[in-house]
C-alpha cells in the first residue's frame, strides 16, 4: 500500500489503531480484501473514495497531507510500507497507523533510548538529564522524548548540542508547538540534523489532554529503554514507565534523595523492579545486545558474542533470517534491517519459523530455537 492509501485507512470511520493492527495481521488484499472484513460503516467509506474520491470526505485528508508536504522542507508521511518506519513499534498492540514526520528521517536509523521525567526537576535533576543525553548521543544513541518542559526538553537539548540525535513524539500536529516555550526546542527538532519531530496526528491538531498518554506509548514503543531521570509519586512519567513494562523494554530509574520530593517516583520504580542506574554503562550493559546491529562499527565496544547480529549478505530471504537470529531476543526492525526484507515479509516468514518450530518470540523479541537447517 502506498501512502496515499494508508492515510485512507488511518482516517476510516469507526476504526483506530487496535482493529487497524488486527485487521493488517490477517493480511486482507488490498482493497477486496479490506472492503470485505471492514465494519459496514468503514467500507462504505472506503468504497467510496475508490470509486469516487472527488466526492468522500477521505480524500480531504490525502490533499491536506500532500499540500503540507508541498510546503516545507524535511516534511514526510511515514507507515508501514515506508523505508523508514520504525518496525519496533510493529510489536505494539496499537501502533501508529500513520506518523506525520518533520525534520532529518536519519534520526530513526541509531538505537533509540526514551528519556522522561518531571517538568519541574531539580539542579541535581536537570544536570543528570544533561549528563546523561550528552553522553548518550556521543556514543550514538537517538534521545526521544516529547518536548514537555523539565526533563525532556533539557535531555533534547543536550543530545542536539553534542551533535547527536533526538526525537520528539508530539501530542498534536507537527506543526503545531506546544508547549510555546519550546519555540527554539522546536526549531531545532525540525531543521537541525539528527532532530525529527513525530505525530500521529495530523498537521493543525491542537494539543488535549488525551493525546499524551497516546504519545507516550509512542516515545516507548520507539525505543529499546526508558529511563525515568526524576519523578513526583504522580508523575505522567510513571505512565510512560508502565507502557515500557508492558511493551516488554527495559525500565530504567535514577536514585535519588528520600528528602526529594520529585524524586519520589523513582525510588517507587526501583522498589517494584526498574533497573538502578549510576552511569550510561549500567544502561549499555542491559541494551547492548539490541543496539549493536544499529550502531557503526566504530561506535561498537569490543566484544566475543558469536551470536551477535550481523548482516548475512545475498542470502535467501528463508536462509538469512534464520542466520540473523540467536538465542537474545531480537526486535523485528533489526531483523528487517539486517536481512533487507520488507516488515510484512519478515512477519510472514517469522510466523511459518514458528509453526516449524525453528523460532519463538520473547519479551524483547525473537529467538532462535535451532540452528539453520
Amino acid at each position: 500500500m502506498d501512502a496515499k492509501e494508508w492515510l485512507v485507512v488511518n482516517a476510516l470511520p469507526g476504526m483506530g489503531p487496535h482493529r487497524i493492527t488486527q485487521l493488517v495481521a490477517r493480511s486482507p488484499q488490498w482493497p477486496q480484501g479490506w472492503l470485505a472484513a471492514l465494519p459496514s460503516a468503514a467500507a462504505t467509506a472506503l468504497r467510496l473514495w475508490l470509486e469516487h474520491p472527488e466526492r468522500s470526505p477521505l480524500q480531504s485528508v490525502v490533499n491536506a497531507t500532500q499540500a503540507w508536504q508541498q510546503d516545507g522542507p524535511n516534511r514526510h508521511l511515514l507507515h508501514r510500507d515506508h523505508p523508514a518506519w520504525p518496525a519496533l513499534l510493529n510489536q505494539l498492540p496499537d501502533p501508529p497507523v500513520v506518523l506525520w514526520a518533520q525534520g532529518d528521517l536519519r534520526a530513526l536509523d541509531g538505537p533509540k533510548l526514551a528519556m522522561v521525567g518531571t517538568r519541574r526537576p531539580t539542579s541535581e535533576g536537570s544536570g543528570n538529564a544533561q549528563a546523561f543525553a550528552r553522553e548518550l548521543a556521543q556514543r550514538g544513541w537517538c534521545i526521544v522524548s516529547g518536548m514537555a518542559l523539565g526533563v525532556d526538553g533539557v535531555a533534547q537539548h543536550a543530545a542536539l548540542a553534542t551533535g547527536g540525535h533526538s526525537i520528539a513524539v508530539l501530542g498534536c500536529g507537527v506543526d503545531v508547538i506546544y508547549p510555546a516555550r519550546h519555540r527554539d526546542l522546536y526549531e531545532q527538532l525540525s531543521t537541525a540534523p539528527g532532530g525529527l519531530l513525530l505525530s500521529e496526528h495530523p498537521p493543525g491538531t491542537v494539543a488535549r489532554p488525551a493525546f499524551f498518554p497516546r504519545r507516550n506509548r509512542i516515545v516507548t514503543g520507539l525505543s529499546l529503554g526508558t529511563l525515568v531521570v526524576e519523578a513526583t509519586e504522580k508523575s505522567g512519567s510513571l505512565v510512560s514507565a508502565r507502557l515500557a513494562l508492558e511493551q516488554g523494554r527495559e525500565l530504567f530509574a535514577l536514585p535519588g534523595s528520600l528528602h526529594n520530593v520529585q524524586a519520589r517516583g523513582c525510588l517507587q520504580l526501583l522498589r517494584t523492579g526498574a533497573t538502578l542506574v549510576r552511569h550510561v554503562d549500567d544502561i549499555l550493559e542491559e541494551l547492548q545486545h539490541w543496539a549493536s546491529s544499529f550502531l557503526p562499527p566504530e561506535l561498537e565496544p569490543l566484544a566475543d558474542d558469536t551470536d551477535a547480529i550481523k548482516p548475512s549478505g545475498n542470502a535467501p530471504p528463508s536462509d538469512n533470517l534464520l542466520s540473523a537470529l540467536s538465542t537474545t531476543p531480537t526486535p523485528i526492525d533489526v531483523l528487517v534491517q539486517n536481512t533487507g526484507t520488507t516488515v510484512s515479509e519478515c512477519q510472514q516468514r517469522l510466523l511459518m519459523l514458528e509453526l516449524e518450530g525453528h523460532v519463538t518470540q520473547q519479551a524483547g523479541g525473537w529467538v532462535r530455537l535451532a540452528r539453520p537447517w
